[in-house]
């Protein structure tokens, strides 16, 4: 004995044990699997895909006069099956673009 009426024999034995467990509820947790797009946020409300957002970017810092690098898609929707809009941000300036699934943007504005 180590001279601590409280160890147990074969306390080591029961760590490890413990860490085993411990571990292999871990592992368990980091197996969950992803839920069902039907049950994630995003897909309540669809938003413009990236290449959509970044062609009404590029239309904004036209209108703005501004370096594309400086406008930001803050936000975006469908509006229909076939069109988009898509909320930018131009060094603190707010505008609304829309644009159709094709790539054509439709309208710029200034909010």
């Amino acid at each position: 004995m180590h001279g601590n009426s409280s160890v147990l024999p074969g306390g080591h034995t029961f760590c490890r044990a413990m860490a085993a467990m411990l571990m292999a509820s871990g592992m368990l947790a980091a197996c969950q699997s992803a839920p069902e797009p039907t049950e994630m946020s995003r897909t309540t409300l669809q938003t413009a895909p990236a290449d959509l957002q970044l062609l009404c970017a590029n239309a904004v810092a036209g209108a703005a006069k501004m370096d594309s690098s400086k406008i930001l898609p803050v936000g975006s929707r469908a509006l229909d099956a076939e069109s988009f809009n898509v909320e930018l941000n131009a060094n603190g300036k707010r505008f609304n673009c829309i644009v159709d699934n094709k790539g054509v943007v439709r309208s710029v504005q200034a909010v």
